[in-house]
C-alpha cells in the first residue's frame, strides 16, 4: 500500500459496509456484474488486513425475482417467505466470490430482539468477533424470515448502525445509488452541492434528507442520517459513498475525499459510557466499600468483587446495574459481567477465587471499566 493508504487504513481497522439492495440486484434478481465488483473491492480491503462485517440487503428483492413478485409486498407472510427464498441465493452469491478470493465467510441473521436483550446483544458480538478472529467475512442480513412488525429493524442501514456500534467499529460505509447526502434533491436539482463533511447531529441535515426508499428497499437518506447518528454515539464515523462506482471502498481506503463523511467527535469508549449512563434501565444495584469508590473515581479501574459489599435486584450477565457507596448515593453505572446470584457468591472475594465459587470464571472483574460510567 502507498503511505496515504496505509495511513488510513491502520487507523481504521474495522468497517461495517452495508449494501443496498439496488445495488445488488437488478430485474433479473441478483446482479453478477454488480456483486463481482463489491466483493473485488471488499477482498482488497481485506487483503489490507481491515475487518470487514457485511450487512446485506437483497434477500426480499431477489426472493420476489423468484417468487415471479414485481414490486416487495405489503403482507409479512410474504416479505418472510420472500427473504427465505432469495436469502439462500444472497448466501450462495457472497460465499462463492469471497471463496474463490480466498475468504471464508458467515451469515449472521438477526432481529431487532437479538440486540436489545442484553444476553444476546454479548452472544451477538462474540460470534461477530470470533468470526473475525478467524479471518472470516461476516455477511449479515435481517432475519425477514422470522421478523415480525413489532420486533423488525426497519432497514439495514439501521442494522448496519447498530452493528456497527455493537462490535466498535471503526467506519460504517453506507453504499447507495447517489454519490452522498447533497443539499437539495439531485434527482430535481442537477446542480444540487453534495454534502463532503459534517455532524449527523447538526440540525441542517434533517431539511436535505428525504422519505423515498425505492421499490424494494426499506430505507432512503433519511435513514442512513439517522444511522450514521446512532453509529456517531458509539464513536463510530460513517460514509455515504456511491457503490455503483466500482471503486468507492479502495477509494476509502486510500484515504480520498469522497461521498459524505458524517463525523462522531467521539471517543468509542467515551460514546459507550455516554450510551450505559444515560439509555438503559438498571436492573440491580451494587453496594461497594468507601476503598472501591476512591479506585473507580480517581483510578479508572474495574469493579473487581473484592469491593463489593451488597447486591441487590434481579439481573443477568450483560444488565446494566447501578453502584452505590455506603450511604446508597449512586456513583456509576456498568453493565456486569455476572449475573445477580453469581455476583452475590463472589462479593467480596478476590478475582482468583471466582473458578473456585462459581466453578468457572467468566471475566476476573465483575465490571469491566471499558463498560463502566462514572456518574
Amino acid at each position: 500500500m502507498g503511505d496515504v493508504e496505509s495511513s488510513f487504513a491502520q487507523a481504521r481497522r474495522t468497517w461495517v459496509i452495508k449494501i443496498g439492495s439496488s445495488l445488488v440486484t437488478d430485474r433479473a434478481g441478483l446482479s453478477t456484474e454488480r456483486l463481482d465488483a463489491l466483493c473485488e473491492q471488499i477482498t482488497k480491503l481485506r487483503q489490507a488486513d481491515i475487518d470487514v462485517v457485511i450487512v446485506s440487503s437483497g434477500s426480499i428483492a431477489e426472493g420476489c425475482h423468484r417468487l415471479g413478485l414485481t414490486e416487495r409486498p405489503h403482507e409479512l407472510s410474504k416479505l418472510q417467505a420472500a427473504a427465505a427464498v432469495g436469502q439462500m441465493g444472497l448466501t450462495h452469491a457472497y460465499a462463492t466470490r469471497f471463496q474463490e478470493a480466498g475468504f471464508q465467510t458467515g451469515m449472521v441473521l438477526l432481529t431487532h430482539d437479538d440486540l436489545k436483550d442484553r444476553e444476546r446483544y454479548l452472544n451477538a458480538r462474540s460470534t461477530i468477533e470470533t468470526t473475525l478472529a478467524h479471518k472470516v467475512i461476516p455477511v449479515i442480513n435481517e432475519n425477514d424470515s422470522v421478523s415480525t412488525e413489532e420486533i423488525r429493524f426497519g432497514d439495514n442501514d439501521t442494522l448496519a448502525a447498530r452493528v456497527a456500534a455493537l462490535i466498535q467499529a471503526d467506519v460504517l460505509a453506507i453504499l447507495t445509488d447517489q454519490r452522498g447526502l447533497f443539499e437539495t434533491d439531485p434527482r430535481l436539482n442537477p446542480d444540487a452541492k453534495l454534502v463532503e463533511n459534517a455532524s449527523p447531529f447538526d440540525p441542517m441535515l434533517d431539511s436535505m434528507v428525504n422519505h423515498d426508499p425505492g421499490p424494494f428497499g426499506r430505507g432512503g437518506m433519511f435513514s442512513k442520517l439517522e444511522a450514521a447518528r446512532f453509529a456517531a454515539k458509539s464513536g463510530c464515523d460513517t460514509w455515504i459513498l456511491d457503490g455503483r462506482s466500482g471503486d468507492s471502498l479502495t477509494r476509502l481506503m486510500a484515504g480520498e475525499t469522497i461521498g459524505t463523511h458524517l463525523t462522531a467527535d467521539l471517543n468509542p469508549v467515551d460514546a459507550r459510557k455516554q450510551w450505559i449512563a444515560g439509555q438503559l434501565r438498571s436492573r440491580g444495584e451494587v453496594c461497594v466499600d468507601a476503598g472501591a469508590v476512591q479506585a473507580l473515581k480517581h483510578q479508572g479501574v474495574s469493579l473487581l468483587p473484592i469491593g463489593v459489599k451488597k447486591v441487590e435486584g434481579h439481573f443477568h450477565r450483560g444488565d446494566l446495574v447501578t453502584v452505590c457507596d455506603d450511604a446508597g448515593n449512586e456513583v456509576a453505572r456498568g453493565l456486569s459481567n455476572y449475573s445477580d446470584h453469581e455476583a452475590r457468591a463472589i462479593m467480596g472475594h478476590a478475582s482468583t477465587e471466582i473458578e473456585n465459587l462459581l466453578g468457572y470464571m467468566d471475566q476476573p472483574e465483575l465490571i469491566h471499566r471499558d463498560n463502566l460510567a462514572l456518574l
